[in-house]
């Protein structure tokens, strides 16, 4: 099984067919994690991860195949291809779509049945191996060890829009805390911070505003208050006035190991102090359970709220929440 992200994965099935019909098969997945979670779930198998990805977007977008697909059988995969724009494919993005539209190559079958050897001279190695893919010739094996991240975001769309400088302020902090948090989890460092604020692109009549910036640390950290104080720069420079902010987010990039890095000899060190052991203190208090020690840039009584429309119950820490059984 490889958990590629927080709701989807991937898994192995060889074997499974000499048991039991992979669509039967499929059918019993779905309702036991139904039944197991209440989460609904589409399923989608086939010959390669490519494929699946596919089958899984079809499960999800025709109703009739009532959540499971299955892409073993050739023809069948052909003729999904043929109803699927090749925008639908697993990594190809708006770019590349409106290149390879312009070659003529507009459903994932078009893309299918192009010469390998021609698209990786004038795209990618990574495009010729999605055709493989496509045609059935597995190129991606399942990742069965996590890979290390490369970055860590952590935004939220709000539960209304923001006005006040100071809401969307807190926020930003509140979200570079719990990405310090998780870069703490990965026993990492890092060197740049990035934080973006944006309206809502649905609203058309009413002002736009989306934009990004990023900052360099003078050395890789994991503290909280290093990545805060860059945050709050970067920030302040990305602030306008006059607009309905409905979603930001903070990322951070740019990944060391502690104690495995260059230090610039022309930049002061500016470590602090019992950092390490300061942020050890403060993570264990917010994972016991004891209390909650947080930084006063967060806000103590926080106005704004994330859009939680659909967050699940808390069965085992919430009384009035517990599930009723007649």
């Amino acid at each position: 099984l490889e958990v590629y992200s927080i709701d989807e994965a991937f898994m192995d099935l060889t074997g499974v067919d000499h048991v039991t019909d992979l669509l039967v098969f499929g059918k019993r997945v779905k309702a036991k994690v139904d039944k197991w979670t209440g989460i609904t779930v589409g399923v989608g198998i086939a010959p390669t991860k490519t494929l699946a990805k596919l089958a899984n977007h079809a499960a999800k977008k025709y109703p009739a195949t009532g959540s499971v697909v299955d892409l073993m059988d050739p023809d069948r995969q052909k003729r999904l291809l043929a109803l699927l724009d090749v925008s639908d494919v697993w990594g190809v993005g708006r770019r590349t779509t409106a290149k390879l539209k312009a070659r003529g190559i507009n459903t994932a079958l078009d893309l299918a049945n192009a010469d390998p050897k021609s698209i990786r001279s004038e795209f990618s190695v990574v495009l010729e191996r999605t055709i493989r893919e496509l045609n059935g010739v597995s190129c991606l094996d399942l990742e069965l060890v996590r890979p290390t991240k490369q970055q860590i975001i952590c935004s939220r769309s709000f539960g209304h829009k923001i006005t006040d400088k100071r809401e969307l302020r807190e926020a930003i902090a509140k979200y570079t805390t719990r990405a310090a948090e998780k870069l703490r989890g990965e026993k990492r460092l890092c060197r740049v911070v990035s934080v973006f604020i944006r309206t809502s692109p649905f609203i058309p009549n009413e002002p736009q505003y989306s934009k990004t910036l990023s900052a360099e640390l003078p050395n890789p950290s994991d503290d909280t208050r290093d990545l805060l104080e860059v945050a709050d720069v970067l920030f302040n420079r990305l602030w306008r006035e006059g607009f309905r902010y409905m979603k930001a987010g903070v990322m951070l990039a740019d990944f060391y190991e502690r104690g495995n890095f260059q230090q610039d000899l022309l930049r002061a060190d500016n470590t602090k102090i019992n950092s390490k052991a300061l942020m050890n203190v403060v993570d264990q208090i917010n994972h016991s359970g004891l209390g909650n020690v947080f930084f006063a840039s967060q806000g103590v009584s926080p106005q704004w709220a994330m859009k939680r429309e659909h967050l699940s119950p808390a069965y085992t820490t919430n009384w009035e929440e517990l599930p009723k059984v007649w």
